[in-house]
């Protein structure tokens, strides 16, 4: 059979790996239907001073989606460094103080120019790697002003992601309600076991109140802290499913207990992970590493163990 110089061009193409015609193949660590990925927060150890750490080590693990916290993403984009100097509670020389001012000119400056193309380069850096951003993370606090908000939605527009996670109180979740809506892009607010604080985002009710302030305002669920508040993770999966943004997949005790290994706190993950596959929920599941591990491990070593523990709980 004779071929063309346009087939034999063609069938070049075709043999060539991924990584060489497209950018790299995507990582599969879906299992069973169920996504699992993780949060950058994971690694802030080893994010600085080189946030392509991060993308290298999603890749050694073998993790194909992330939650990607804004910090990391400016970074990424190449932002202003933060001026370091002082620990907590120190005061700082005049020297310091004129840097820390200048350096905040600087960043303020930076994210005055960026736009979608910024954060549309971040993304690529991603999916070059083969890993897809599904959500960004910014923590949004009282004292932001309107502007700053709209900030984050527009990085998170530039990104392509679903949905924007934040930690933030309740009277934050009433202003963001109104910017989520106009940009119609979901908001999970991201939960913990501080149930003693009624603006804080930890008692059902508080669940409750924040989805109520608005079509766009969801959860993150975090299945760790929610366990340390002494509720249900499965049964609240299962009834609010639908304004589920992603899920914190952390083990924890219950009574406002430590962070643990998994496997060895009181959090339902097989349970959640199961109900994720059976119900077929397009929700991800995204690790978030806080327990501590003994120094003759490593970073790298204990995220491969926890996503071996999802993939055995998926099984």
């Amino acid at each position: 059979m004779a071929y063309t110089r346009r087939d034999l061009g063609k069938i070049a193409m075709a043999s060539l790996p991924l990584a060489g015609a497209f950018g790299a193949a995507k990582i599969n660590s879906k299992f069973h239907g169920v996504q699992i990925g993780a949060i950058t927060y994971s690694f802030n150890s080893i994010a600085s001073p080189d946030p392509e750490a991060i993308i290298r080590a999603y890749v050694e693990i073998g993790l194909g989606e992330a939650e990607l916290m804004s910090n990391h993403c400016e970074a990424l984009a190449g932002a202003p460094r933060a001026v370091r100097g002082g620990g907590r509670g120190a005061t700082l020389t005049p020297e310091q103080q004129a840097a820390r001012q200048a350096q905040q000119e600087q960043i303020r400056a930076w994210r005055g120019s960026a736009n979608a193309a910024t954060w549309k380069g971040v993304r690529k850096k991603f999916n070059d790697a083969g890993i897809e951003v599904a959500v960004l993370c910014y923590n949004m606090n009282d004292n932001m002003k309107d502007e700053e908000i709209e900030y984050g939605f527009s990085m998170a527009e530039g990104l392509g992601v679903k949905a924007i996670s934040t930690s933030t109180t309740l009277s934050m979740a009433k202003r963001i309600a109104p910017i989520a809506d106009k940009h119609k892009l979901l908001v999970g607010y991201h939960g913990h076991d501080a149930t003693n604080d009624p603006n804080q985002t930890a008692t059902l009710e508080s669940y409750d109140t924040l989805m109520a302030y608005g079509k766009y305002n969801g959860v993150n669920l975090d299945i760790g802290h929610f366990t340390a508040a002494n509720y249900d993770a499965v049964a609240f999966l299962k009834a609010h499913h639908a304004k589920i943004t992603n899920l914190h997949v952390k083990d924890m005790k219950r009574n406002h207990g430590p962070y643990k290994p998994f496997g060895e706190g009181d959090t339902p993950i097989k349970g959640v992970l199961q109900l994720l596959k059976k119900e077929k929920y397009d929700i991800p599941a995204n690790i978030e590493l806080e327990y501590r591990y003994p120094p003759e491990s490593n970073l790298i070593a204990e995220m491969k163990k926890c996503l071996a523990y999802c993939k055995d709980c998926l099984a």
